[in-house]
């Protein structure tokens, strides 16, 4: 492995080098550029993308583990699971994209993984942020009609709950939790056996500007001008600052408002399924899933 004799040879100095080469990922004139560093956590080399833990990214994210696009092919080869890096994140708000580059591995992993012959078992996960088989504690927010609704409202139901704010620039976060959400309702409130017993919940972390004549502004666009909103299938709803900060802290969401931007939020991905008796069945962490991987999951507790 290339980075890891570069380390033994460079007496674990950690100055971790891109290799030479990397093509450039054409950014345009506006965008902004943070230093990062990180553990990997796991990789999509078909997707070429990498899941990053990473320390605070000063002037925009606290520390949080997401999932990056990494463009350059190189990397592939020596990027695993394990690997410790750091790199440049470009933001690039004009095109909606953001990615890595400039990445250099300053430890290369441990190539004998936990769980095999020999090695240490996993850690047990996080209780914080996993809440399987958990009742969801009791909220009061408003919907996009102005009535108020709790996690009572829905007892009996099967229900997904995700978090979105409606200014989210980003095409792989809000946006797609969104277009998922609205994908599915408009899959299944055309069949009469499962409308009836599945709800979709968007909870906003910006009160100050997801009013709720906002959000049903914002979730009409999703299901499309020539397609009948059904808010009965898909809320939307916003409540106290407090209040929706209970409701993230239980799932794991992280957010915080952007000190460069104050219209704009720096947060992390989380999507719940929760039975009809209430409990937590399934929590998507990241954004890779589809309106499928959803409704599987969600029929699944209605057996």
């Amino acid at each position: 492995m290339r980075y890891f004799i570069l380390i033994i040879f460079s007496a674990l100095l950690f100055t971790g080098c891109p290799r030479q080469g990397a093509q450039p990922q054409n950014a345009s004139d506006t965008a902004k550029r943070y230093n990062l560093k990180g553990k990997v956590v796991s990789v999509d080399r078909t997707a070429k993308k990498a899941t990053v833990d990473h320390g605070d990214i000063p002037g925009y994210m606290p520390p949080m583990t997401m999932e990056f696009p990494i463009r350059a092919d190189w990397v592939w080869d020596d990027l695993t699971p394990g690997s410790e890096i750091r790199a440049e994140l470009v933001v690039d708000n004009a095109k909606g994209e953001y990615w890595l580059e400039n990445l250099g591995i300053m430890s290369a992993s441990n190539p004998a993984q936990p769980g095999q012959p020999g090695q240490p078992a996993p850690p047990p996960a996080d209780e914080r942020f996993a809440q399987i088989g958990k009742e969801v504690p009791g909220f009061s927010l408003v919907n996009q009609d102005g009535k108020r609704i709790s996690v009572k409202d829905f007892r009996g139901k099967a229900l997904a709950i995700t978090f979105i704010y409606a200014q989210c620039p980003l095409p792989d976060y809000c946006i797609k939790m969104s277009t998922n959400f609205s994908d599915l309702a408009n899959q299944v409130k055309g069949d009469p056996e499962l409308k009836d017993k599945l709800r979709l919940l968007s909870i906003s972390f910006d009160p100050a500007r997801d009013t709720p004549a906002k959000l049903k502004q914002y979730g009409a666009g999703y299901y499309g001008k020539d397609v009948q909103s059904d808010f009965n299938l898909w809320q939307l709803a916003v409540g106290k600052d407090a209040e929706v900060k209970k409701i993230a802290d239980f799932f794991g969401l992280r957010y915080e408002v952007d000190e460069n931007d104050k219209t704009q939020f720096n947060h992390s991905l989380r999507t719940a399924v929760i039975a009809p008796d209430g409990k937590v069945t399934k929590i998507f962490s990241g954004n890779d899933w589809t309106a499928n991987d959803l409704l599987r999951e969600m029929e699944f507790t209605l057996k």
